[in-house]
């Protein structure tokens, strides 16, 4: 049987902890933006800690607390682009006027990202020289449960050839970014994009159950 006691709670102490919560998440958001600034402007490499921190007011230990080195920091700002990106090539997906067009779309959007300065050097230059494997980021993961998902889809629709799932997913996702690397690497981007969408498609296209309207 219940006591009828009531816990106290000290409503000084749930302010406060709500407090630090979002300090803590203003400062990471800070160092990120700021590191974001510095890495496309320097590259990850010559980018100073020192000058970075000192730009938002901050020292080198908030940097520490809250993602542990340099590198930390990196894989937050490649999260965070990364997601961006992800949201960019769905937003072009949607716009297209069927759902093979879209998964189509969302893929060469993605390559075509890969002329923004920030995502080019961050992502696609430093991301891997510094992180290692992009397909195995989290970022990456999350795009391709979503790429899944739409495939899935269009084979259960009768519009993609009955195939294993994940394997037309990870093709489709991984064509993706090597394409977006490829672009990012190449001395003339701009001039490497076109055939590098041009030959995802196609290659997607194999897929492809029948030929679907334009």
């Amino acid at each position: 049987m219940s006591s009828g006691i009531r816990p106290v709670y000290d409503w000084r102490m749930i302010v406060a902890s709500r407090r630090r919560t979002e300090t803590m998440e203003e400062t990471r958001a800070k160092l990120i933006l700021a590191a974001r600034r510095a890495f496309v402007a320097k590259g990850f490499a010559a980018a100073s800690m020192d000058e970075l921190t000192a730009d938002v007011g901050l020292t080198r230990g908030a940097l520490y607390h809250n993602f542990g080195d340099k590198t930390g920091l990196l894989a937050a700002v490649v999260a965070e682009v990364d997601g961006e990106m992800a949201l960019r090539a769905q937003e072009a997906g949607a716009a297209a006027p069927n759902e093979w067009e879209g998964l189509l779309a969302e893929g060469a959007a993605y390559i075509e990202m890969a002329l923004d300065p920030e995502v080019r050097r961050i992502v696609l230059l430093d991301g891997p020289a510094f992180l290692g494997d992009p397909s195995r980021w989290p970022s990456q993961n999350v795009c391709l449960e979503l790429t899944k998902q739409a495939v899935a889809k269009l084979i259960a629709d009768g519009i993609m050839k009955s195939v294993d799932v994940e394997a037309a997913a990870r093709l489709m996702s991984g064509a993706a970014l090597n394409a977006a690397l490829w672009v990012a690497a190449s001395d003339d981007p701009s001039s490497v994009l076109p055939k590098a969408v041009e030959a995802f498609r196609l290659m997607a296209t194999g897929l492809l159950a029948e030929q679907i309207p334009r």
